[in-house]
Protein backbone atom coordinates (compact mmCIF):
# COMPACT_ATOMS: atom_id res chain seq x y z
CA UNK A 1 0.00 0.00 0.00
CA UNK A 2 1.38 3.36 -0.98
CA UNK A 3 1.66 5.95 1.78
CA UNK A 4 -1.56 7.92 2.09
CA UNK A 5 -3.60 5.56 -0.12
CA UNK A 6 -6.85 4.10 1.28
CA UNK A 7 -6.48 0.56 2.56
CA UNK A 8 -8.10 -2.19 0.51
CA UNK A 9 -10.10 -4.70 2.56
CA UNK A 10 -9.46 -8.36 1.73
CA UNK A 11 -12.21 -10.75 2.77
CA UNK A 12 -12.00 -14.27 4.14
CA UNK A 13 -14.11 -17.02 2.56
CA UNK A 14 -16.60 -16.82 5.43
CA UNK A 15 -16.97 -13.07 4.93
CA UNK A 16 -17.49 -13.53 1.18
CA UNK A 17 -20.19 -16.09 2.00
CA UNK A 18 -21.98 -13.45 4.10
CA UNK A 19 -21.74 -11.04 1.18
CA UNK A 20 -23.25 -13.77 -1.01
CA UNK A 21 -26.21 -13.99 1.39
CA UNK A 22 -26.71 -10.25 1.04
CA UNK A 23 -26.28 -10.53 -2.74
CA UNK A 24 -28.99 -13.17 -3.08
CA UNK A 25 -31.45 -11.09 -1.04
CA UNK A 26 -30.58 -8.11 -3.22
CA UNK A 27 -31.09 -10.11 -6.42
CA UNK A 28 -34.56 -11.15 -5.24
CA UNK A 29 -35.43 -7.57 -4.28
CA UNK A 30 -34.33 -6.29 -7.69
CA UNK A 31 -36.32 -9.07 -9.39
CA UNK A 32 -39.52 -7.98 -7.66
CA UNK A 33 -38.85 -4.27 -8.11
CA UNK A 34 -38.10 -4.72 -11.81
CA UNK A 35 -41.21 -6.88 -12.35
CA UNK A 36 -43.37 -4.13 -10.81
CA UNK A 37 -41.97 -1.42 -13.10
CA UNK A 38 -44.59 -0.71 -15.76
CA UNK A 39 -46.56 2.26 -17.08
CA UNK A 40 -48.61 4.00 -14.39
CA UNK A 41 -46.55 2.71 -11.45
CA UNK A 42 -44.73 5.25 -9.30
CA UNK A 43 -41.06 4.91 -8.53
CA UNK A 44 -41.95 5.39 -4.84
CA UNK A 45 -44.08 2.24 -4.93
CA UNK A 46 -41.19 0.33 -6.53
CA UNK A 47 -38.98 1.44 -3.65
CA UNK A 48 -41.57 0.07 -1.18
CA UNK A 49 -41.63 -3.31 -2.96
CA UNK A 50 -37.84 -3.50 -2.82
CA UNK A 51 -37.79 -2.59 0.88
CA UNK A 52 -40.35 -5.29 1.75
CA UNK A 53 -38.13 -8.01 0.27
CA UNK A 54 -35.22 -6.88 2.42
CA UNK A 55 -37.44 -6.83 5.48
CA UNK A 56 -38.75 -10.32 4.70
CA UNK A 57 -35.21 -11.69 4.79
CA UNK A 58 -34.01 -9.73 7.81
CA UNK A 59 -31.69 -7.59 5.69
CA UNK A 60 -31.28 -3.84 5.87
CA UNK A 61 -30.76 -1.25 3.16
CA UNK A 62 -27.34 0.35 2.81
CA UNK A 63 -28.88 3.19 0.78
CA UNK A 64 -31.57 4.37 3.23
CA UNK A 65 -30.10 7.14 5.36
CA UNK A 66 -26.71 7.02 3.62
CA UNK A 67 -25.55 10.65 3.91
CA UNK A 68 -29.24 11.48 4.25
CA UNK A 69 -30.47 9.55 1.19
CA UNK A 70 -34.25 9.13 1.70
CA UNK A 71 -35.00 5.71 0.14
CA UNK A 72 -33.90 2.09 -0.25
CA UNK A 73 -33.23 2.40 -3.98
CA UNK A 74 -32.04 4.98 -6.44
CA UNK A 75 -34.67 5.32 -9.16
CA UNK A 76 -33.31 7.29 -12.11
CA UNK A 77 -35.46 7.82 -15.22
CA UNK A 78 -34.32 8.55 -18.78
CA UNK A 79 -31.63 11.28 -18.71
CA UNK A 80 -31.24 10.85 -14.96
CA UNK A 81 -28.13 8.68 -14.75
CA UNK A 82 -27.80 7.73 -11.08
CA UNK A 83 -28.89 8.66 -7.53
CA UNK A 84 -32.46 9.64 -8.45
CA UNK A 85 -35.02 9.83 -5.64
CA UNK A 86 -38.07 7.53 -5.76
CA UNK A 87 -41.11 9.79 -6.04
CA UNK A 88 -44.72 10.08 -7.15
CA UNK A 89 -43.54 10.10 -10.77
CA UNK A 90 -45.62 7.58 -12.75
CA UNK A 91 -43.60 5.57 -15.24
CA UNK A 92 -44.55 6.04 -18.87
CA UNK A 93 -44.33 3.85 -21.96
CA UNK A 94 -40.82 4.17 -23.36
CA UNK A 95 -39.12 5.22 -20.11
CA UNK A 96 -35.62 3.98 -19.25
CA UNK A 97 -35.51 3.26 -15.50
CA UNK A 98 -32.35 2.53 -13.57
CA UNK A 99 -32.93 0.72 -10.25
CA UNK A 100 -29.87 0.71 -7.99
CA UNK A 101 -30.05 -0.87 -4.55
CA UNK A 102 -28.12 -2.60 -1.83
CA UNK A 103 -28.55 -4.94 1.13
CA UNK A 104 -26.68 -5.72 4.33
CA UNK A 105 -26.59 -9.08 6.14
CA UNK A 106 -24.69 -9.26 9.45
CA UNK A 107 -22.70 -6.15 8.53
CA UNK A 108 -21.68 -7.33 5.03
CA UNK A 109 -22.80 -5.40 1.98
CA UNK A 110 -23.99 -6.00 -1.57
CA UNK A 111 -24.74 -3.46 -4.31
CA UNK A 112 -26.36 -4.02 -7.71
CA UNK A 113 -28.21 -2.09 -10.41
CA UNK A 114 -30.30 -2.84 -13.47
CA UNK A 115 -31.78 -0.87 -16.33
CA UNK A 116 -35.47 -1.63 -16.79
CA UNK A 117 -37.11 -0.69 -20.10
CA UNK A 118 -40.75 0.33 -19.69
CA UNK A 119 -43.21 -0.82 -22.34
CA UNK A 120 -42.35 -0.04 -25.94
CA UNK A 121 -38.97 1.65 -25.95
CA UNK A 122 -36.84 3.31 -28.60
CA UNK A 123 -34.60 0.62 -30.17
CA UNK A 124 -31.66 2.93 -29.48
CA UNK A 125 -32.45 2.72 -25.75
CA UNK A 126 -32.70 -1.07 -26.00
CA UNK A 127 -29.26 -1.10 -27.60
CA UNK A 128 -27.92 1.28 -24.94
CA UNK A 129 -29.05 -1.03 -22.13
CA UNK A 130 -27.79 -4.19 -23.83
CA UNK A 131 -24.34 -2.75 -24.49
CA UNK A 132 -24.09 -1.37 -20.95
CA UNK A 133 -24.98 -4.76 -19.48
CA UNK A 134 -22.52 -6.55 -21.75
CA UNK A 135 -19.83 -4.00 -20.89
CA UNK A 136 -20.37 -4.81 -17.21
CA UNK A 137 -19.80 -8.50 -17.95
CA UNK A 138 -16.70 -7.63 -19.98
CA UNK A 139 -15.37 -5.79 -16.93
CA UNK A 140 -16.24 -8.67 -14.60
CA UNK A 141 -14.54 -11.14 -16.94
CA UNK A 142 -11.45 -8.94 -16.97
CA UNK A 143 -11.46 -8.90 -13.15
CA UNK A 144 -11.20 -12.69 -13.22
CA UNK A 145 -8.02 -12.64 -15.30
CA UNK A 146 -6.36 -9.27 -14.80
CA UNK A 147 -3.41 -8.41 -12.60
CA UNK A 148 -4.40 -4.80 -11.94
CA UNK A 149 -7.65 -2.89 -11.31
CA UNK A 150 -7.02 -0.57 -14.26
CA UNK A 151 -7.46 -3.48 -16.64
CA UNK A 152 -11.18 -3.63 -15.74
CA UNK A 153 -11.73 -0.14 -17.14
CA UNK A 154 -9.64 -1.01 -20.18
CA UNK A 155 -11.86 -4.03 -20.91
CA UNK A 156 -15.07 -2.01 -20.52
CA UNK A 157 -13.73 0.78 -22.72
CA UNK A 158 -12.50 -1.65 -25.38
CA UNK A 159 -15.83 -3.46 -25.45
CA UNK A 160 -17.92 -0.30 -25.77
CA UNK A 161 -15.71 1.26 -28.44
CA UNK A 162 -15.77 -1.96 -30.48
CA UNK A 163 -19.56 -1.99 -30.89
CA UNK A 164 -20.93 -1.16 -34.34
CA UNK A 165 -23.39 1.67 -34.78
CA UNK A 166 -23.71 5.02 -33.06
CA UNK A 167 -20.97 5.57 -30.46
CA UNK A 168 -21.96 5.59 -26.78
CA UNK A 169 -20.36 7.70 -24.08
CA UNK A 170 -18.85 6.17 -20.92
CA UNK A 171 -19.46 8.34 -17.87
CA UNK A 172 -16.18 9.39 -16.25
CA UNK A 173 -17.43 11.30 -13.20
CA UNK A 174 -18.85 8.18 -11.49
CA UNK A 175 -17.37 4.74 -11.14
CA UNK A 176 -17.38 1.39 -9.37
CA UNK A 177 -15.80 0.76 -5.99
CA UNK A 178 -14.61 -1.69 -3.41
CA UNK A 179 -17.27 -3.16 -1.14
CA UNK A 180 -17.42 -5.37 1.95
CA UNK A 181 -17.87 -4.21 5.53
CA UNK A 182 -18.99 -0.88 4.03
CA UNK A 183 -20.79 -0.06 0.80
CA UNK A 184 -18.15 2.27 -0.64
CA UNK A 185 -14.52 1.36 -0.07
CA UNK A 186 -11.18 1.45 -1.87
CA UNK A 187 -10.34 0.98 -4.65
CA UNK A 188 -12.16 3.10 -7.21
CA UNK A 189 -13.00 1.08 -10.33
CA UNK A 190 -13.02 3.34 -13.36
CA UNK A 191 -15.03 2.33 -16.42
CA UNK A 192 -12.62 3.67 -19.04
CA UNK A 193 -8.97 3.36 -20.01
CA UNK A 194 -6.73 5.81 -18.15
CA UNK A 195 -3.41 4.11 -18.85
CA UNK A 196 -2.86 3.63 -15.10
CA UNK A 197 -2.52 0.12 -13.66
CA UNK A 198 -4.06 0.84 -10.27
CA UNK A 199 -3.85 -1.58 -7.33
CA UNK A 200 -2.88 -5.20 -7.85
CA UNK A 201 -5.78 -7.68 -7.81
CA UNK A 202 -5.52 -10.20 -4.97
CA UNK A 203 -7.77 -12.94 -3.57
CA UNK A 204 -10.26 -11.60 -1.05
CA UNK A 205 -10.94 -8.44 -3.07
CA UNK A 206 -14.59 -7.56 -3.67
CA UNK A 207 -15.75 -4.90 -6.10
CA UNK A 208 -18.95 -3.30 -7.32
CA UNK A 209 -18.44 -3.06 -11.09
CA UNK A 210 -20.92 -0.59 -12.61
CA UNK A 211 -20.51 0.98 -16.05
CA UNK A 212 -22.81 3.89 -16.87
CA UNK A 213 -23.28 4.68 -20.56
CA UNK A 214 -25.09 7.51 -22.32
CA UNK A 215 -26.44 7.98 -25.83
CA UNK A 216 -24.98 11.48 -26.05
CA UNK A 217 -22.19 13.47 -24.46
CA UNK A 218 -20.71 12.51 -21.08
CA UNK A 219 -21.20 15.88 -19.37
CA UNK A 220 -23.42 15.67 -16.26
CA UNK A 221 -24.86 17.92 -13.58
CA UNK A 222 -26.39 17.34 -10.15
CA UNK A 223 -29.93 18.62 -9.51
CA UNK A 224 -30.93 20.87 -6.62
CA UNK A 225 -31.67 17.83 -4.44
CA UNK A 226 -27.85 17.39 -4.30
CA UNK A 227 -28.20 13.77 -5.43
CA UNK A 228 -29.78 13.20 -8.83
CA UNK A 229 -27.21 13.13 -11.65
CA UNK A 230 -28.51 14.08 -15.10
CA UNK A 231 -26.93 14.32 -18.54
CA UNK A 232 -26.41 17.90 -19.62
CA UNK A 233 -27.66 17.19 -23.15
CA UNK A 234 -30.77 15.28 -21.84
CA UNK A 235 -29.67 12.08 -23.60
CA UNK A 236 -30.82 8.84 -21.99
CA UNK A 237 -28.50 6.79 -19.81
CA UNK A 238 -28.10 3.17 -18.66
CA UNK A 239 -26.50 1.62 -15.57
CA UNK A 240 -25.77 -2.02 -14.77
CA UNK A 241 -23.92 -3.25 -11.67
CA UNK A 242 -22.95 -6.39 -9.78
CA UNK A 243 -21.00 -7.13 -6.62
CA UNK A 244 -18.14 -9.50 -7.47
CA UNK A 245 -15.45 -11.24 -5.39
CA UNK A 246 -12.12 -12.86 -6.26
CA UNK A 247 -11.01 -15.75 -4.02
CA UNK A 248 -8.34 -18.42 -4.26
CA UNK A 249 -10.69 -20.61 -6.32
CA UNK A 250 -11.67 -17.96 -8.86
CA UNK A 251 -14.38 -15.35 -9.38
CA UNK A 252 -17.93 -15.28 -7.98
CA UNK A 253 -20.65 -12.76 -8.86
CA UNK A 254 -22.28 -12.40 -5.46
CA UNK A 255 -25.37 -10.47 -6.55
CA UNK A 256 -26.30 -12.79 -9.46
CA UNK A 257 -28.57 -15.78 -8.78
CA UNK A 258 -26.34 -18.07 -10.87
CA UNK A 259 -23.10 -16.59 -9.58
CA UNK A 260 -22.48 -15.01 -12.98
CA UNK A 261 -22.50 -18.20 -15.08
CA UNK A 262 -24.70 -16.93 -17.91
CA UNK A 263 -23.16 -13.47 -18.15
CA UNK A 264 -19.57 -14.71 -18.07
CA UNK A 265 -20.02 -17.64 -20.47
CA UNK A 266 -19.60 -15.52 -23.65
CA UNK A 267 -16.23 -14.39 -22.28
CA UNK A 268 -15.02 -17.93 -21.60
CA UNK A 269 -15.13 -17.51 -17.81
CA UNK A 270 -16.77 -19.93 -15.35
CA UNK A 271 -17.58 -18.67 -11.83
CA UNK A 272 -16.29 -20.56 -8.81
CA UNK A 273 -18.63 -20.56 -5.79
CA UNK A 274 -17.16 -20.93 -2.32
CA UNK A 275 -18.63 -24.10 -0.82
CA UNK A 276 -17.35 -23.83 2.75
Amino acid sequence: MALGQPRIEYKTNSQILKMREAGLVLAEALDEASAAARPGVTTKSIDAIFAKVLERHGATSNFLGYHGFPASICASVNHEVVHGFPSDYELKDGDVLKIDGGAIIDGWHSDSARTVLIGNVDPADQRLSEITEQAMWAGIAAFSKARFIGQIGEAIDDFVSSQPGAPLGILEDYCGHGIGSAMHMAPDVLNYNTGHRGPRIKPGMALAIEPMLVRGQIGTSVLEDDWTVVTDDKANASQWEHTVAIHLGGIWVLSAHDGGAAGLAPFGVTPSPITA
